[in-house]
């Protein structure tokens, strides 16, 4: 493609000579002569004046100072460079299919499942009675879908994904390999003699459209009614999300995070990795909650940032560990003064405690 075909399919400006032909999309630092690269982070405008790519996608207030006199590299002014540059990424670089086409012989449908029209099952995949799977599906090897359990139309799921019975995944979904939907929540309750019970899980989990679940992330059924995934949420490996759990629309959610039961979580939220959530708390729309926070209580004021164990807004966060490095020279300070202080006895006299002279005698007149 050319420069000036790529800017017109993403409705951007040209800056420069518009007849190059790109072949490629890479880094602005790697970009050599026929790449297509992209400036959307301040921190890397310094590789303006370096970059050898062909084209660089650039927000439309960016300032060029630096591509000045380079006539072999072409500016495309767009509203967002990092979105158009994936847009050109997965047009260039579409990458290998994976998915087989038809159905595996090796695959199981069960006699009463209904399978639609252009469905892929891959090798060993069971589809078991009363399951649906919705019609341009791929299921790839080794996954089992549950009794009654529904999947809707364009999905892709990679291999060794479990949906269990009864539970529901919306249209275009993407579960990644591994990826548990409806298992057990974690759910006992001790007895007299201090055994745990297991607490029935009659509930089921319930993808909606347009969600996306990295790889080994387990999504745990309700104990009644639903687990719920709001459209369009994107949630990554290895994240835990516990029973009765719903999370609303697109909303992100980094690793190794964990969410316990009958938390609430709002829409266009973005959770950080490796966050902990307490059970039944509410979280606002528009939350951000950066890296390694723990979330003891709700939070009901859209819009804010939290950090810190427990949580506590940024600001305030980021002060406290301002103070919390400055601890030991603090301390130091503190017995340093201690020694002083305990020092001042031996050294000095305590001043003599004056008394008041006596009145003077009043004269007769």
């Amino acid at each position: 493609m050319t420069v000036r075909e790529i800017a017109a399919w993403l409705g951007g400006e040209v800056v420069g000579d518009a007849s190059g032909e790109i072949r490629e999309v890479a880094k602005i630092e790697e970009a050599g002569p026929g790449s297509l690269t992209f400036l959307a982070n301040p921190k890397y405008e310094k590789y303006l004046s370096t970059t050898h790519a062909s084209a660089v996608l650039v927000s439309k207030r960016a300032n060029l100072a630096k591509l000045a006199g380079r006539d072999a590299i072409s500016a495309i002014r767009v509203d967002d460079p990092y979105l158009a540059f994936l847009r050109v990424l997965r047009k260039l670089n579409p990458g290998p299919e994976p998915f087989p086409t038809g159905i595996d012989p090796t695959a199981f449908v069960s006699p009463d499942a209904r399978v639609g029209r252009g469905v892929v099952l891959g090798r060993h995949v069971v589809v078991e009675e009363g399951a649906s799977v919705g019609d341009g599906t791929k299921i790839l090897h080794g996954c089992v879908i549950g009794k009654r359990a529904t999947i809707g139309k364009d999905c892709r799921i990679y291999s060794n994904v479990v949906i269990y019975y009864d539970c529901r995944v919306g249209d275009r979904v993407v579960l990644h390999s591994g990826v548990v939907l409806g298992a057990d929540g974690f759910g006992f309750a001790p007895n007299k003699e201090g055994r745990y019970e297991k607490i029935p899980q009659a509930g089921i989990a319930v993808l909606e459209d347009d969600v996306e679940i990295g790889a080994n992330t387990t999504i745990d059924r309700a104990t009644l009614g639903e687990t719920r995934i709001g459209r369009g949420t994107k949630v990554d490996n290895l994240v835990q999300i516990a029973h009765n759990v719903v999370i609303g629309e697109d909303t992100v959610i980094a690793a190794l995070t964990g969410i316990s039961g009958s938390v609430k979580i709002g829409n266009r939220c973005v959770i950080a990795g490796q966050v902990g959530i307490s059970g039944h708390v509410e979280i606002a729309d528009r939350t951000t909650i950066l890296g390694q926070t723990g979330i003891p209580k709700s939070i009901l004021e859209p819009g804010k940032v939290f950090f810190g164990t427990p949580a506590k807004e940024r600001r305030v966060a980021y002060r406290i560990e301002v103070l919390t490095h400055s601890l030991p020279a603090m301390a130091e300070e503190l017995e340093q003064l201690k020694r002083r202080m305990a020092e001042f006895p031996k050294s000095g006299r305590h001043a003599p405690r004056r008394t008041p002279s006596a009145k003077p005698k009043r004269k007769n007149r």
